[in-house]
């Protein structure tokens, strides 16, 4: 039986009754197939029972066969076994029975009550975070999941605001390609390994971590676990791994201990002892190198000055040097040279 859009298809036996779904048009299979599964979980959440195959064929709009098909029913079984399988992969519970003893097939149906979710509820301060985390995430590659949870926690009822000033909060990058894989293994408590280089080093050691966290710290990312290899705790940056992140068999055995503070230890990682650097400046322009100088000279024969910086972090200062471009010149340390250098012609060598 078939229902134009709009009308209502009525069931021969159990007096069930399934809306038909009005299909909006898409241009192209994608789309259409997207649809399909919308229409599919609106009818059978519509009914509390059992509806056949042949129900769903002719009531679901998008199952309609091309008149040249040699076999529709073939067609027809092909796109519904795809189509449940898919439903199913994406957690929406389909339950197959039968409404009495006398029927001949199995239909299908969704609960409302395993369908639908619980209530959510936050304290003013945890939806403050959450609209804040997805305000640092907006141009992220894990944006999208960022707006998908948005999304879904507002269609729950929960009202996460936009935090104050968030406007002027600066987007936080997360572009490392091990990001993804990495906040996975956390989630699920998984084994990770990947080759990790350490600094100056000529080249990568491959490293077996439990991971307890992830965190960015002067915009860069790190992942702090227990490494079983040298049976502690460490921290490693995710720009410094070399490859993929690949997770092996078996159920993390460690845990954060009580009383971690993963920034301070990622913090006392990075710290160096006390150096001091020395960088010529344009007239005018570095203003965040001139705000960390400890005092500015002023260079009579260039008419530029020079900042003396102290520092413990040579990477954190490294970028920031970088960054300035022709604008500073780094006079010494040589250590920090070398590093402004390779920093800039690996931005030349990915720009080409």
């Amino acid at each position: 039986m078939n229902t134009k859009p709009g009308q209502r298809a009525q069931p021969g036996r159990g007096g069930a009754r399934v809306s038909s779904v009005r299909r909006l048009p898409f241009p192209d299979m994608a789309a259409r197939r997207q649809q399909r599964l919308v229409n599919l979980v609106l009818c059978l959440l519509s009914t509390r029972q059992f509806i056949t195959a042949d129900r769903i064929r002719d009531t679901v709009e998008g199952y309609e066969v091309s008149g040249d098909s040699t076999n529709p029913e073939e067609a027809f079984k092909r796109s519904f076994e795809r189509d449940k399988a898919e439903l199913r992969d994406l957690g929406i519970p389909l339950e197959t029975g039968r409404n009495s003893a006398f029927d001949n097939e199995d239909g299908y149906r969704i609960a409302r009550k395993d369908f639908e979710l619980p209530l959510i509820s936050f304290t003013a301060d945890e939806a403050a975070a959450v609209g804040l985390a997805a305000r640092l995430w907006s141009t992220a590659s894990l944006a999208t999941e960022a707006r998908t949870a948005l999304i879904k926690l507002r269609a729950a009822g929960v009202d996460i605001e936009e935090p104050s000033g968030a406007d002027t909060l600066p987007a936080l990058p997360a572009n490392e390609p091990a990001l993804p894989g990495l906040v996975a293994a956390v989630s699920a408590r998984r084994i990770v390994q990947f080759s990790h280089r350490k600094p100056h080093a000529d080249a990568a050691e491959k490293r077996t971590v439990e991971p307890w966290g992830v965190l960015s710290w002067r915009g860069r990312w790190y992942v702090v676990g227990h490494d079983r290899k040298r049976n502690e705790v460490r921290s490693f940056r995710l720009d410094r791994i070399d490859g993929e992140v690949k997770v092996i068999a078996g159920i993390a055995e460690t845990s954060r201990p009580d009383g971690l503070d993963m920034l301070d230890l990622v913090r006392g990682a990075n710290q160096q002892p006390g150096q001091l650097a020395r960088i010529r400046v344009k007239p005018g322009r570095a203003g965040q190198l001139r705000r960390m100088a400890r005092e500015v000279l002023t260079d009579e024969a260039s008419v530029e000055d020079v900042v003396i910086i102290d520092y413990r972090d040579a990477d954190w200062l490294s970028a920031l040097v970088a960054a300035a471009g022709s604008d500073v010149v780094v006079l010494e340390p040589p250590a920090l040279i070398k590093s402004v250098v390779a920093i800039l012609e690996a931005a030349a060598g990915g720009s080409r």
